[in-house]
């Protein structure tokens, strides 16, 4: 990774973690549920995506890097809260998507921060295929 690349994504994850406390408590925002994959605890991440039927799809503007991603690797199961409601389900990381491409599908506002914010080649696409008999 150049040192530009390095330096972004240090500064960015500094400010996340600022934001992400305050996003967490906000009842309309989405988020991703992971287990962490040494703790065992569950980890809340705010995230943009739109839901499709019955799945719900996000681009990761850290892709491998990604603390939530790393989660997934090592849990695939996971919940995603949508409009206040919790749906469990099964994350699908998918390299061979095009994030770019994705992301003009999704919600606007999320999509610009996403390229804002993300390096380049390390956008990654997640799908949660979401189990509805499941929901709470």
């Amino acid at each position: 990774m150049s040192s530009y690349a390095e330096t972004k994504y240090r500064a960015v994850t500094a400010l996340q973690r600022r934001l992400n406390k305050v996003m967490r408590r906000l009842p309309a925002q989405t988020l991703l549920e992971t287990t962490g994959r040494v703790s065992g605890v569950p980890r809340r991440t705010p995230v943009g995506g739109r839901r499709v039927g019955d799945a719900f799809w996000l681009v990761s503007e850290f892709g491998e890097r990604a603390q939530y991603i790393r989660n997934i690797r090592a849990d695939p199961r996971v919940r995603v809260r949508i409009r206040g409601r919790w749906h469990p389900g099964t994350a699908h990381l998918l390299p061979d998507d095009d994030p770019l491409a994705r992301l003009r599908r999704l919600p606007r506002c999320n999509s610009l921060a996403v390229r804002a914010m993300g390096v380049g080649a390390g956008l990654l696409t997640v799908r949660v295929d979401l189990d509805e008999a499941g929901s709470r």
